[in-house]
């Protein structure tokens, strides 16, 4: 398996690429080339993937690393077919808020994720034994469309209310950058323009506080304060080499019944990631859906064991890749060798922790958007209908749902929301309205 997972063929002279031409999964540019590539998808993951476990109170830096391993065995399993990385998951944080809220600790939540990597292993499994047309019947290209665009525009969010605030000039400055070494840049250049747009607005903002001094502005908490955006003391405070506090999970029922719904958005969004994936890459990739999210479970079974967060697929680096038409699986083993340095370098995360509000938020603003709009692409290349209410109705209420994100309690501690929610509204709203007219017509 990890001979075809490692086999690449270099595209072309390994140094540019034509119009029109992408560089496949088993192909790859120079090596220095796809060093370059592999730190882009790393900065691409970082932000999400430390901030989500630092949300939900578990080691960030033991996070990172665990990605890393991760991703390595989420590309030997689909046997390097479908370029992918695989991070911490953010639909987890409600139900994980819900389980401390509870009472439970670190290693209670680590084993719920645990059970739920197990389940998603299973139902991967499943879909591999009884074959893709189980995932054509439940996922159509309504359904994986509507999920991609969900998963970029349910972002939106993050990059408006979390990043943007922070430093609005900055983001704005680094976005329009960004847009100018994506579109304007031809070559190498041109297919790292999101990591020269994160390294243009870093320098943008270090300058600025040299030259004007501290900002008022919203911290990542959102709380007001009066800062440097650029904060250095966490690197200068950090060890060089260093291993994550490792800990064992805790199973409890109730915490695992919390977190079991998770399942249902996790399947969606890795079928709508590798639908994603497979339409930029022109191949037909169904064979390895189950594969795929096999793999997930695995990762997050890994991950979790030794206290690390729960994986899945990640939006932001599928909008680097379609940025870049690089498609290459050495670009995501060389990001995933990276991000386990990272973890075991309390230092260097420190140092990519430090990159800005402001900053993220003018390059996840591109990035989400570019996700959401694939999802507009796989409608209009299946034609699908969206005069069909059958088709219109679960699809539109399940993004608003998403983009909101709108809440449904259903407990006082726990409630599901956002694109969690908007994949089961638009999952089971578009087979239930299915069901329904079946039985019309057929009386």
């Amino acid at each position: 398996m990890a001979g075809v997972a490692l086999g690449w063929k270099l595209h072309g002279d390994g140094k540019r690429l034509a119009a029109g031409e992408v560089v496949k999964p088993e192909e790859r540019l120079t090596w220095p080339r796809m060093v370059g590539f592999g730190a882009q998808h790393v900065i691409a993951m970082f932000g999400a993937t430390f901030v989500f476990p630092l949300v939900m109170g578990l080691d960030a830096n033991l996070a990172v690393m665990m990605s890393g391993v991760a991703t390595i065995l989420f590309l030997l399993i689909v046997k390097g077919k479908i370029p992918s990385y695989v991070g911490s998951s953010a639909s987890f944080v409600g139900a994980v808020t819900a389980i401390r809220l509870g009472g439970g600790d670190s290693a209670t939540v680590t084993g719920a994720l645990l059970a739920v990597g197990v389940v998603l292993a299973l139902c991967g499994l499943v879909i591999h034994k009884l074959g893709v047309q189980i995932i054509h019947r439940v996922f159509p290209p309504i359904v994986t469309g509507g999920v991609v665009m969900l998963i970029g525009f349910g972002m939106a969010y993050v990059a408006a209310d979390v990043y943007w605030p922070q430093d609005p000039w900055v983001a704005l400055l680094t976005m329009a950058a960004t847009f100018v070494f994506i579109g304007v840049l031809r070559g190498f250049l041109g297919r790292i323009g999101v990591l020269l747009g994160l390294v243009f607005g870093f320098l943008l903002s270090w300058g600025w506080d040299q030259i004007d001094g501290k900002i008022l502005s919203a911290d990542g908490s959102g709380k007001v304060t009066e800062h440097f955006r650029v904060n250095l003391d966490a690197v200068a405070a950090a060890d060089w080499i260093g291993l994550p506090k490792l800990h064992g999970p805790v199973f409890e029922v109730s915490a695992i019944v919390l977190v079991l719904p998770v399942v249902i958005a996790l399947i969606a969004e890795n079928v709508g990631h590798v639908k994603a994936v497979g339409e930029m890459t022109g191949t037909d990739v169904d064979a390895y859906m189950g594969r795929a999210v096999l793999a997930d479970g695995v990762g997050t079974v890994v991950a979790t064991s030794v206290g690390g967060s729960a994986t899945t697929t990640y939006a932001e680096n599928i909008g680097v890749m379609a940025a870049t038409r690089v498609y290459s699986t050495a670009a995501y083993y060389v990001a995933a060798v990276i991000a386990i340095l990272f973890g075991l370098c309390p230092k260097f995360g420190a140092l990519i922790a430090a990159t800005p509000g402001g900053v993220l938020g003018g390059v996840t603003t591109i990035l989400y958007g570019m996700i959401g709009l694939l999802g507009a692409k796989i409608w209009i290349e299946n034609r699908v209908n969206l005069s069909d209410p059958v088709n219109l109705v679960p699809v539109g209420a399940g993004i608003i749902c998403a983009i909101g994100p709108v809440a449904f309690p259903l407990t006082d501690t726990f409630a599901l929301s956002g694109i969690a929610l908007g994949t089961i509204v638009l999952l089971l709203g578009y087979h239930l309205l299915r069901v329904t007219r079946k039985e019309e017509v057929t009386a």
